[in-house]
Parts: C-alpha cells; structure tokens; sequence
C-alpha cells in the first residue's frame, strides 16, 4: 500500500501530515498527485469523504514557490459560504509549516473588509462564485496572476445555477492555466463545462458515483405518509445511545423547517436545522454544534449533502426520498466515514417507487425492507402535498397559485389593435399630424391654417 513518503513531498508538508495523523493517501489523493503535479488539466471524480480537498492540495503546495508579490496565484471555487470556511480550514492545517497567505472570500458579509484583506496580499483565494466575481469587478482583486483553477464540487456548483458565473469567471482569467476539477457525479452539464473550457483534460475516477459504499450498512422503512414519518422518527430517535449522530435529508426547504418545528417539541436543544434560506452565520453555528456534539440532530436540505466534512455521523435519515439516485449516493455518503461502519435509514412512499428503483439499479443492489415497529401510530391525517387534487371537470390542468405561471399574453381589443400600414405609413402621419412638408419652414402649417 502507498504512503505519503511515495509521493516524495518536502518536509514541511510531511511534518503537517504528522501532526495530523495521516500516513496513507486515500485513493484520490493517489492517484491525482502525478497527474496534477505534470500541470495537465485534470478532472478528478470521486465520492465525498475520499479527501478530495488534500488530493488536490498537496501537489498544488508542494510546486507552490515562495513569492512576495501581492495578487494570488491559486484560485479555488466552491459552492457555499460552508465550504469556503471548511477549505480554508484544511488548507490552513497544511500549511502550518509554510509560509503561505490564505483568504477565504464570499457572499453575505461586508465586502470592504474583504477587500483590505486582499490588498494586504495573498497566495491561495478560495471563493464562492458570486463574491469572487463582486471583488474583480471592483478592480481591487487581480486575477492576472491566477496561475491554477480549482473548482472543488462541480456538480453542486451547476445545479445551484452558477454556470454563467462561472463563464463570467473564465474569461477574466488568464488563458495560460492549469484548470483542475472535482465533481462527485459526472452529469451533462459538467461534461459540457469541461468541453468548453479545459485543454484536453487527463480523468482520475475513483469509484463510480453509484457505487455503494461497503462500510455502510442500508435499510428501508414503507412508510404511508408524513405524520407516520414523524412517529418513525422519533421512535428511532428516542434510542439516544444508538442514534447519537443523526443527520435527516429532506427533499426541500418548506419541509426542513416542517420537520423542525415537529421534531422541536420532543427534543429542543439537540436538534439544528439548515437549508440556504438561513442566515450565513446560523448555518455555521448550526453545523458547529452538530460537528462538536452540542446537538445530537441535523436537519439539512440536498445542498447541504455534498461536501460537509463531518465526522462520526453514526446515521444519515432520508426523511424523503431523492428524486436523483445520486442525491441519495451523496446523502448516505455522510456517515460511514474513514472506514467506519456507517448506517442508513430510508421513509418511502408508494409515490416513491420509481425513485426507488432508479436508485436500486445505480447500486446495482436492493435495499431490504424492514417492518415497521407494532407501536408506531399509523396517522391518517395528511400534509397538502399528500392530500388528493381535486380537478375541475372543465380545468383538469389548473395549477396551484404558486406554481402559477406569470400573466399570459392576450389579445389587444379593438382600440389598440395597430394597423400594418406598409409604406404608407409615414405619408398617414404626416397628413394626420400636419407635418412642415420642409425641414426649414416651421411655419409652413401656420400659414395654411391663414388661407
């Protein structure tokens, strides 16, 4: 087996590695560190938890000279405000015997002190698209020095909408570069991304993205509707000693915070909620707590499942079931971290069938099914989204008002219907509106009126 020592690294870094304990590259991180080192643009795919951070890092740090100039020469884009603070924060640990200036910049906090920073000059920037793009627009960033882009999870990056960004971003940057992505899933849109922009790039795969992890033990509960869910829940939820970690995926924003309200009257202070409509800094407040212990429960949207570094989580939930069989990859890839034994719980419906089965044939695996315990309560009432849809005989498509759609084109009536005129449209208003027949004579109608 390959250790660290095999990729011949310096000192400095072999000293950080020591201090935090590692000795063995993971897979990624082996594989990638002669491809990246070479300079070729490199797209690495592997799941989350496989230390995707350190395997693009160390051989980046490792041909990283030292240099006074002010204007940075690594750039690192990610998704969320979350995971700017956890890279830095890896990042930071790496470089604890290296003299090398580190900055984290994104959206929601005072862009002046950002700015400061900036100037005071930096090696490594590591950005959310939208406030990177705010900070070279402003002049007080230069990226002319931009020597290799990293864009740590891709995919993420594309389904919350930052591709023009992201064009935006590439072409104020200098074409000569050394381009290095990381993606968990390999979908269209990223193959697209990759076609437009990299130079014939090299492709390190660990592990297909449906791939189920070994170490991870899976099951899945039939479950009618939302309340049985909640009874399900807080039945598992009341075994405090096996479910000391717990993370719960919903489907979406209006339902974390259904859930939350729910689970909050059982259990207060244990419990955290978050999802992109939550303020920056309850969202790290929130991941803290639960990273350190102080809560022993997450609720969190799909967003959240791709990139969160967050160890001993001993079950992921899903509350709902994804619609994408990948999201539940990503979801389930939460616990079973570091090579230990991780579990995973899934509610579904019989709505949830065909998600089911896609996710089944990805894995190439079925998930068995486990009765549900004698004393949970089966609930009859249901949410609006469970409740049957009552159309009208002559209306059978009419949406709900929120999903209805902007106002419609409609015809003109009669009064402000406009004419084709054609060619004879400006001899119409001339005579209409009484135009001087020459351009230096503007009293040329007055004088007729006379006659």
């Amino acid at each position: 087996m390959a250790t660290f020592q095999d990729l011949n690294l310096n000192t400095p870094l072999y000293n950080a590695l020591d201090d935090l304990g590692f000795t063995t590259p993971t897979p990624i991180q082996a594989e990638a560190f002669n491809v990246i080192s070479s300079g070729k643009d490199v797209v690495g795919i592997a799941q989350t938890g496989t230390g995707k951070t350190y395997a693009y890092m160390l051989p980046v740090l490792k041909n990283l000279k030292f240099s006074t100039q002010e204007t940075p020469r690594v750039l690192i884009l990610v998704p969320t405000r979350e995971l700017v603070v956890q890279v830095v924060d890896e990042i930071e640990k790496l470089t604890k015997y290296i003299n090398t200036r580190i900055l984290g910049v994104y959206g929601g906090t005072n862009i002046n002190t950002q700015k400061r920073a900036i100037a005071e000059g930096i090696d490594i920037l590591v950005a959310t698209p939208g406030r990177l793009y705010d900070l070279a627009l402003s002049r007080v960033l230069q990226l002319k020095t931009i020597q290799k882009l990293i864009i740590d999870e891709v995919d993420v990056m594309l389904d919350l909408g930052f591709k023009h960004q992201l064009i935006n971003i590439f072409d104020i940057l200098p074409q000569k570069r050394q381009n290095i992505m990381f993606s968990a899933t390999m979908t269209q849109d990223v193959d697209v991304l990759i076609n437009e922009f990299f130079k014939s790039p090299e492709r390190v795969s660990i592990a297909i993205s449906g791939t189920p992890l070994d170490n991870i033990s899976q099951q899945r509960y039939n479950v009618p509707n939302f309340y049985t869910k909640i009874n399900l829940l807080t039945h598992l939820l009341n075994d405090t000693e096996t479910y000391n970690k717990v993370l719960i995926f919903v489907a979406f924003k209006r339902m974390a915070d259904r859930l939350f309200e729910q689970l909050d009257e059982h259990y207060k202070e244990e419990l955290c909620v978050i999802h992109s409509n939550k303020t920056q800094n309850y969202r790290l407040r929130s991941i803290e707590q639960f990273r350190n212990g102080e809560n022993r429960i997450l609720v969190a949207t799909d967003v959240m499942a791709r990139g969160l570094d967050i160890d001993n989580v001993s079950h992921v939930i899903n509350f709902d079931t994804p619609d994408f069989p990948e999201n539940y990859m990503h979801r389930i890839g939460r616990t079973g971290r570091a090579e230990r034994e991780g579990k995973a719980l899934i509610f579904s419906t019989k709505k949830d069938q065909d998600a089911i089965d896609k996710i089944e044939g990805l894995m190439k695996m079925t998930i068995p099914v486990i009765d549900l315990p004698e004393t949970i309560n089966i609930s009859t009432e249901l949410i609006e989204e469970e409740r049957p849809q009552i159309k009208e005989h002559n209306n059978p498509t009419k949406r709900k008002d929120e999903d209805a759609p902007g106002p419609a084109f409609h015809e003109k009536s009669a009064k402000n219907s406009k004419e084709n005129l054609g060619g004879s449209y400006k001899f119409k208003i001339a005579a209409k509106y009484k135009k001087p027949k020459t351009r230096g004579d503007k009293n040329y109608n007055r004088r007729n009126k006379r006659k």
